[in-house]
């Protein structure tokens, strides 16, 4: 059920579409709420800050305050680190602030799991599920939990960029060959170069090199990785 999630978040048209996904993920997965935030660097100046959520609506204010985030151990934890970060009372306590952690709980926000995807040019992408129950005790189970929200954010985050950014702060699109292009979709529907030449009656010496192209233009070290920024930049759907 998770993998089909995984890939429909790239479908995603527009902002009502992709927080749905999301939603549906975190619930999949046994959260109640989940946020995902994409932040822009900017060198001169103070970063922009993109979020969907399905906070309660008392509570969402509250939730992205700069002076909250500040002060968030779990926030403060992403902002520096890629490592997943399994969170509970605990977290809070431990650093002076159980009571930032009392005022969300009163709105389901008692334990969860956050990571951060860093990204070059400064763009990043951080997403957090939440719930009332505990984490599970075995820790299999929580490995299983931090895997899958792994691997929805890579996929996940394309779609962010796509669609929460606006387009004066969008990357270039480059410019690829229409070959360049449907050798990216055919790759996308898991062709090996081979059966791509075969699809496009080429050889696949030309496939490959086409894809080769394109991953140059993307500025990306491999075909999987280019498929991915191509969707983001909404080159290929």
């Amino acid at each position: 059920m998770l993998q089909r999630t995984y890939t429909t978040v790239l479908e995603s048209g527009n902002w009502e579409e992709f927080r749905g996904e999301v939603v549906r993920f975190s619930q999949q997965l046994g959260f109640d709420t989940v946020t995902a935030i994409t932040v822009i660097d900017h060198p001169l100046a103070e970063p922009e800050f993109f979020a969907v959520d399905n906070a309660p609506a008392a509570y969402r204010d509250a939730m992205h305050t700069p002076e909250n985030a500040r002060r968030d151990p779990v926030m403060q934890h992403c902002k520096a680190q890629s490592v997943p970060i399994v969170w509970s009372q605990g977290t809070y306590t431990r650093q002076g602030l159980g009571e930032l952690w009392e005022e969300q709980a009163q709105y389901g926000y008692r334990n969860g799991v956050c990571l951060a995807l860093h990204m070059p040019e400064g763009r990043h992408f951080v997403l957090g599920v939440d719930r009332e129950q505990a984490m599970p005790k075995d820790p299999s189970e929580i490995t299983r939990i931090v895997a899958d929200l792994q691997l929805f954010a890579v996929y996940a985050q394309d779609a962010a960029l796509r669609i929460m950014v606006p387009a004066a702060l969008q990357q270039e699109r480059p410019a690829l060959t229409p070959r360049e292009l449907e050798c990216l979709r055919r790759t996308m529907d898991g062709m090996t170069a081979w059966e791509v030449g075969e699809a496009l009656a080429i050889s696949e010496r030309t496939a490959v090199l086409h894809l080769s192209n394109a991953m140059h233009k993307l500025h990306c070290k491999d075909k999987h990785q280019a498929v991915l920024k191509a969707l983001r930049l909404g080159l290929i759907r």
